[in-house]
């Protein structure tokens, strides 16, 4: 009765089969609806009869658009900037960047937008070349940047050296991650491909300023004069074989230098000076010695710490035949041992958003001043509980003031600070200039305008920041060779050596607040250099970046 009520079907439907019913068919003596026709296939989105469709290429609407007729109080007002955290109805505008500015603030803006945004890579494909060879590129992208934070490089100019390199390839769709010993990469041709990752270790750190600027050379021309991966790998390979250009004597020689400069800086005079030096090369020696033997960095440290210490406490008990500061001699030789450069790349990495780099880089600051400090207090304990020597704080504190002779020791004390971190001669000169215009701004404000040491030292190293981020920039370099061995003669050798000396008399109120000074004089130093990097950032503006640097939203505590 149901197939008399249906009728016949046409020979060319299919039947339904059993899996085809559902529970919404109709009952028994109910007629199903007409089928509809196949040769016209409607939905119901259709456009019905007589109604004309929209014209194509009407630009897309949006509920924030004025009605027809109304007027914006403001003409100048465009919808786009109206809105600027939204993305406007008819794409992201075009972002244009040109070659002549430094990579890194290239590849700083394009770090910062989104991956949908980011322009494509400039470089033209020819018809007939394959597509870019994803891991080739991935793995010289990954040397480049382990070479840069093997040698103290913060993580933002390595993350952006690295997106660089792989952009300048053809893999714009590139994320880098570095943290304080893992660099990790990953590259997603589209949305729907598989993401190629891969990542690299550093074990080995060493510090070598030459090296870094050549890398950052071979990163300039990579993304600027668009070399070829055979000749990207052949001058990588040459940077990685190029020796030191300093022997092992001359850096020997540059630390005892360092140290008796600083010596000389702190008031010390000629027989200060030679015993300071004497102390920090013995203990460069001993460190040496125990790096060879592969102990710790630790160990190395406080092996560095107790040539010095030892020199000035066997001064201080000669204080009957010899009229010397003895103070001076281990404030010069902690000035050749305090870790500034870590200090600066972690206080950076942590001003920069990169705080699990920064919390590795300050927790190996402080393991290495740890061992100092103990290096440090076995001599001193032992000078002032059982060999009788007599280092009082008090005489010690009092300043002498000689700027002339402190500006040359100023000097003296970051050329050997350059020459330690080995850097090429003619950033040599500029980092000892750099040093001493440091010094004097310090003095004045400290000595001659009675200002405070800290906000004294964060100026200070604020120019010496500034300074080297020009440099840098007009160079197409690295700020490192510019900005670290400046800041050799604003670290805070004497706070800690005081500190220490009150923890050995156990005086532990006087040595916290000692400590505490030092720790405020190193964190001067470190934000100062990253405000005056930022300034010059801030003023020399990327051309084609209207947007200006983009910082990340952050909660304030709810």
């Amino acid at each position: 009765m149901a197939e008399r009520q249906r009728g016949e079907a046409p020979e060319d439907r299919k039947p339904q089969s059993d899996e085809a019913r559902s529970a919404f068919t109709p009952p028994l003596g109910v007629p199903l609806p007409p089928p509809p026709e196949d040769e016209h296939p409607t939905s119901e989105f259709a456009v019905p009869e007589g109604i004309a469709p929209e014209l194509p290429g009407e630009p897309e609407g949006s509920a924030f658009t004025l009605p027809a007729g109304a007027v914006a109080p403001d003409s100048s007002i465009t919808q786009t900037n109206l809105l600027p955290g939204y993305t406007p109805p008819h794409g992201a505008p075009k972002v244009s960047l040109t070659k002549d500015t430094p990579w890194q603030d290239r590849m700083r803006t394009m770090l910062r937008m989104p991956v949908g945004e980011r322009p494509a890579p400039e470089r033209a494909a020819k018809q007939d070349e394959p597509g870019p060879p994803v891991p080739r590129v991935l793995d010289l992208t990954l040397r480049i940047g382990e070479l840069l934070l093997a040698g103290g490089e913060g993580a933002e100019d390595v993350e952006a050296a690295m997106f660089g390199v792989a952009h300048a390839y053809g893999l714009h769709r590139c994320e880098p991650t570095v943290t304080f010993t893992l660099l990790t990469v990953s590259y997603q041709p589209s949305l729907v491909d598989d993401p190629v990752t891969a990542n690299r270790t550093v074990r080995r750190r060493g510090t070598d300023y030459t090296r870094l600027d050549a890398v950052f050379r071979l990163v300039h021309d990579v993304t600027s004069q668009g070399l070829t991966l055979e000749e990207a790998y052949r001058r990588l390979a040459e940077i990685r074989r190029n020796r030191h250009p300093y022997p092992g004597w001359a850096l020997t020689a540059a630390s005892g230098l360092l140290a008796g400069a600083a010596s000389m800086l702190v008031g010390g005079g000629l027989v200060v000076f030679l015993a300071a030096a004497a102390g920090a090369m013995l203990g460069d020696r001993l460190a040496w010695l125990a790096s060879g033997r592969g102990l710790p960095e630790f160990y190395q440290f406080v092996a560095a710490a107790l040539p010095p210490a030892a020199m000035g406490v066997a001064l201080s008990a000669l204080h009957g035949y010899v009229d010397v500061q003895a103070s001076a001699v281990i404030t010069g030789g902690l000035f050749a041992l305090i870790p500034g450069r870590a200090l600066v790349a972690g206080v950076q990495d942590g001003l920069t958003g990169y705080y699990i780099t920064a919390a590795a880089r300050l927790l190996e600051v402080g393991y290495l001043i740890a061992g100092i400090v103990c290096g440090v207090l076995i001599v001193l304990y032992g000078g002032v509980h059982i060999g009788g020597a007599t280092l009082n704080p008090e005489a010690a504190l009092e300043r002498v003031e000689r700027p002339g002779v402190q500006i040359v020791a100023a000097m003296l004390l970051s050329f050997a600070f350059a020459l330690l971190l080995q850097q090429e001669r003619h950033s040599v000169w500029v980092a000892t200039l750099n040093g001493g215009v440091a010094w004097v701004v310090y003095g004045a404000l400290a000595d001659t305008a009675g200002l405070d040491p800290v906000p004294a030292t964060a100026i200070s190293a604020g120019l010496v920041g500034l300074f080297g981020q020009l440099l840098s920039r007009y160079r197409y370099a690295s700020a490192l060779p510019y900005v670290t061995a400046a800041i050799g003669p604003l670290l805070p050798g004497s706070a800690v050596y005081f500190a220490l000396l009150n923890f050995a008399k156990n005086e532990l109120n006087t040595g916290i607040a000692s400590l505490t000074k030092a720790a405020a004089l190193a964190l001067a130093i470190a934000i100062g250099v990253n405000l005056g990097s930022e300034m010059a950032r801030m003023f020399l503006k990327v051309p084609g970046e209207a947007a200006g640097r983009r910082a990340a939203k952050r909660t304030r505590g709810f």
